[in-house]
């Protein structure tokens, strides 16, 4: 069971068929919060052996339901401490990718404008009618960009995130329902639009590449990649309690870690392995840029107050 973004190779598919003399039946079912609450639904009759697709933003929420079985699998040896969010094993880290703000470069070249190096710089009248971001609460890249702003300027004191996005809406941020409207419809680079900013990830820009037609030489857009200028989602794989089959799942899980699948992820589905051993296309190791500092927000918190946040976010930005 997965989210609709999910994405591997047939071939790396049918590999692990054929050592195990299995058949892999994928079950798409909506984007992560609609297939975690399935799952939660169908806690006593799971609809599945394993679930991918649960992030550090739904984190305490699948853990809460207790719909996951513990397996601590061998090959987390290959996996960095840092994504090793759950200790209690009943969810595994697989993949990470960066939200961040992507800049046409062409065109800051062209206006001789520096690219605002912190999010504060984004209030400042130079940038006005510059950025577009997506509704946090239809878009999972505008959640993270959300979580990013929480993370940086607080809930509390005598300037939070809520000021800051008083200070964007009045600097003309355009906000967008999702990814695609941003990105496709009002990002320089990717559209006709206006807008030279856009919330997208940090593998936006091998993908301009990839996905050139003509081909470039060089990605038309960078990420801006500095302090606190991003935030880290990471996706987790877990057994479901119930499955008739917990030891071929325990072997999908190991094989969702190994190399060979973790070197299929990042031309799949634009994010990054958290497998130390696994390579990067050349496209990533030229293109990419991996945030030293990232942002991080407690997944407990973020499940705590994640609908509180949200209101308050509309609140001063739509209304």
């Amino acid at each position: 069971m997965t989210h609709d973004s999910f994405a591997a190779s047939e071939d790396v598919l049918a590999a692990f068929e054929a050592a195990h003399n299995a058949q892999v039946v994928l079950l798409p079912s909506g984007d992560t919060g609609a297939a975690l609450n399935q799952a939660i639904l169908a806690k006593d009759n799971p609809l599945a052996d394993v679930f991918f697709g649960v992030d550090n933003a739904f984190m305490s929420r699948a853990l809460d339901a207790d719909i996951f079985q513990p397996y601590p699998s061998a090959a987390l040896a290959d996996v960095a401490d840092a994504f090793e969010l759950d200790g209690s094993y009943r969810l595994l880290p697989v993949d990470y990718g960066d939200v961040c703000l992507n800049y046409d470069i062409a065109w800051f070249a062209d206006k001789g404008l520096p690219v605002p190096q912190t999010l504060a710089e984004l209030t400042d009248p130079q940038y006005k009618g510059l950025l577009v971001a997506e509704n946090p609460a239809t878009s999972s890249p505008g959640l993270s960009f959300l979580l990013a702003t929480i993370g940086v300027f607080g809930t509390d004191g005598a300037y939070t995130y809520l000021d800051y996005w008083a200070d964007l809406r009045a600097n003309d941020v355009l906000i967008t329902n999702g990814w695609e409207d941003a990105y496709y419809g009002q990002f320089t680079v990717a559209s006709d639009g206006e807008r030279p900013l856009v919330v997208s990830y940090a593998s936006s820009p091998p993908a301009e590449v990839i996905f050139a037609d003509p081909p470039v030489d060089s990605a038309p857009s960078a990420s801006l990649v500095g302090p606190g200028m991003c935030f880290r989602q990471i996706e987790f794989v877990g057994i479901l309690k119930g499955t008739t089959q917990p030891e071929l799942a325990q072997a999908f899980v190991d094989f969702m870690l190994g190399q060979t699948f973790q070197e299929d992820i990042p031309l799949n589905m634009f994010v990054f392995p958290v497998n130390d051993r696994a390579g990067l296309p050349p496209e990533f190791t030229a293109w990419a840029q991996i945030p030293a500092e990232p942002v991080t927000v407690a997944p407990a918190d973020i499940e705590a107050h994640r609908d509180e946040w949200l209101e308050a976010w509309t609140e001063v930005v739509l209304r």
